[in-house]
């Protein structure tokens, strides 16, 4: 029986150690844009960390969005498929559209220190089933397909780290007529 339909979550953490080309670049341009964007919130460059920042001036936690404009090009790089997230077949499958930008951690004079996290939220999903450790997945809504018994194209995905149901929508459900009893009979 299909479950629903979802959006899932997968959560990128970037910092010095990340390997891959794409990663380094917003590693990159993602401190030096924080860098910037910290000096305002810190004029007399008395605090170094990003909590520090933070902690003193609330409105630095606007430093989150101002850093993400660094990062934008190279998430139109991506092709609205979410990164890491492979298929069965090892191919990025999961689009999607919206994510949020995080600063988790920085430095303004120790680049090495630098941490984010970019959430990556998924189109809507079709969750088929589940299989050992594995989500049986249709891009988009699939129910009415389904229910009229059509073939649709499907996926297998592994869960993994960092991957989550972000939201779950149960469709056509049938209300289920309850006996009710009165407290004066």
């Amino acid at each position: 029986m299909v479950k629903g339909l979802i959006r899932l979550c997968y959560s990128k953490i970037i910092d010095v150690s990340s390997a891959g080309v794409w990663d380094k670049y917003v590693f990159e341009d993602t401190y030096k844009e924080f860098f910037m964007q910290s000096q305002y919130f810190n004029q007399q460059q008395k605090f170094l960390t990003f909590r520090e920042i933070l902690e003193n001036d609330p409105k630095a936690d606007k430093l989150h969005y101002l850093v993400s404009t660094a990062a934008i090009g190279y998430l139109r790089q991506l092709n609205e498929r979410i990164p890491d997230v492979v298929n069965g077949s090892g191919k990025l499958f999961l689009p999607f559209k919206n994510f949020r930008f995080e600063i988790l951690q920085s430095h303004v004079k120790d680049q090495s220190q630098h941490r984010v996290a970019i959430h990556f939220y998924s189109e809507v999903m079709t969750w088929i089933d589940t299989i050992g450790n594995q989500l049986l997945l249709a891009t988009g809504d699939q129910l009415e397909a389904m229910h009229t018994g059509q073939f649709i194209d499907t996926d297998m995905l592994a869960l993994r780290p960092y991957l989550s149901v972000s939201s779950f929508q149960l469709k056509n459900v049938q209300p289920v007529d309850v006996p009710v009893q009165s407290i004066n009979a």
